[in-house]
């Protein structure tokens, strides 16, 4: 596996083997890898002939009072892992190397960035889209993967990338659970040996709100009360918990058929997101 710091260096290899006619796919990453990640990776590698990873922890997409300059590098170890699943190539830039020190564009997709996770994380998706749409212009691939776990995050890339007229496919990989249900995240490491036996409640009120929606039960958002508190019972700040619709993520009502139940709540230190999809029967 080649690692490179520089655009320069990752471009001339990847022009090179766009000469030679092969397939590019790209997994961008913010590190301190998991099995979630590594799941991308396969499914990349089965779409292109060479597979790219970025290790980039974004300083856009983080606000003043989240975990920046604590997050979680672990940067031999995730090395170790992607040379064992046989990538092509790491980019791995510095913050300079990614942004000019009086950087003034900043890329923001309207309306879905506001809602839910955009309600509270001010200016993130901003982030998210600013940072993906940079790393589809250094390394240009036919595809990128991106995990359904951050599913408003995918929403917002796949509107960008629309919009943008960006020549790229935009591959989803479906959420990799602990045993117990509870979705891989870099932040886990963050939980404490009883938060992590609390933590799969979060999936356990999706599957919860699932069961009631098949079966009809009572409306969207009684449902949606009932889990808020069934969390708070059980320790979790909710930040929300909402029964949408799949394609604008607005509060879905009882004609909407394909769904998404979308969740994020802080449980200590960490800021857990989940989501589960439905589709009703028409």
């Amino acid at each position: 596996m080649k690692t490179q710091n520089l655009i320069q260096d990752l471009q001339l290899t990847i022009t090179n083997w766009k000469q030679q006619q092969m397939t590019i796919a790209f997994v961008p990453t913010m590190g301190n890898l998991h099995a979630g990640h590594l799941e991308l990776v396969k499914a990349a590698k089965k779409k292109a002939d060479k597979v790219v990873v970025s290790i980039f922890v974004n300083p856009t997409q983080f606000s003043k009072d989240e975990d920046f300059e604590n997050y979680p590098h672990t940067e031999q170890q995730d090395i170790e892992a992607l040379i064992t699943n046989n990538v092509d190539l790491l980019f791995l830039p510095l913050i300079k190397e990614i942004y000019h020190s009086q950087t003034k564009t900043i890329i923001t997709v309207a309306d879905i960035s506001n809602l839910h996770c955009g309600q509270t994380r001010i200016g993130h998706f901003s982030g998210v889209a600013t940072i993906v749409c940079k790393l589809l212009n250094i390394v240009h691939p036919d595809s990128i993967f991106f995990g359904e776990k951050d599913f408003q995050q995918l929403a917002v890339i796949r509107l960008m990338v629309r919009d943008l007229n960006i020549s790229v496919n935009v591959e989803s990989v479906a959420i990799i659970r602990e045993s117990d249900g509870l979705a891989m995240s870099s932040r886990n490491s963050y939980l404490t040996i009883q938060q992590r036996l609390i933590a799969p409640k979060l999936y356990q009120t999706l599957c919860n709100a699932r069961d009631k929606i098949m079966q009809q039960q009572s409306d969207f958002r009684e449902i949606e009360e009932q889990q808020k508190q069934y969390l708070t019972t059980a320790g979790f700040k909710v930040d929300y918990f909402s029964i949408c619709r799949v394609n604008d993520l607005l509060l879905a009502n009882k004609n909407d058929k394909k769904l998404v139940i979308l969740t994020a709540a802080t449980l200590g230190k960490p800021r857990l997101i989940d989501n589960i999809c439905i589709t009703l029967e028409s």
